[in-house]
């Protein structure tokens, strides 16, 4: 299965490093870029995400994930700012290295971002 719809409603997201062009080994000790099959470049952004929860109820740990965008989200996407994802998907991957070593897991990926709010007040009342 590709491309699975993921709702993150219930996750408050926040920039942990701002997006950038996602880049891969070029084979010669270089990086390039990742283009999708129209050869647009795909971009890459850390977000934190924790469990939002009613007045008086703790949240679990949250946790970092990357999330590949099909575009370029443009400005004001630094870190500490709330973003929503926009339409997106999950796809599992499992990956065998030839040397018996299988790495699997979850790759989030999305078609932008979406300003939510200002950014996260540090200290006191952050909830990050």
């Amino acid at each position: 299965m590709r491309d699975i719809p993921v709702n993150l409603n219930g996750y408050k997201l926040v920039v942990v490093e701002p997006p950038a062009p996602k880049m891969r080994d070029d084979g010669k000790g270089g990086l390039m870029p990742v283009t999708d099959q129209q050869g647009v470049t795909q971009f890459v952004v850390a977000l934190f995400a924790k469990l939002r929860v009613g007045p008086g109820e703790r949240a679990p740990k949250g946790e970092e994930i990357k999330v590949t965008l099909a575009t370029d989200p443009g400005d004001g996407f630094g870190e500490d700012v709330r973003v929503e994802l926009l339409d997106a998907k999950l796809n599992p991957y499992q990956i065998d290295n030839g040397q018996g070593r299988v790495s699997s897991g979850i790759a989030f990926k999305a078609m932008g971002l979406k300003p939510v709010g200002g950014p996260v007040q540090r200290g006191g009342g952050g909830d990050k």
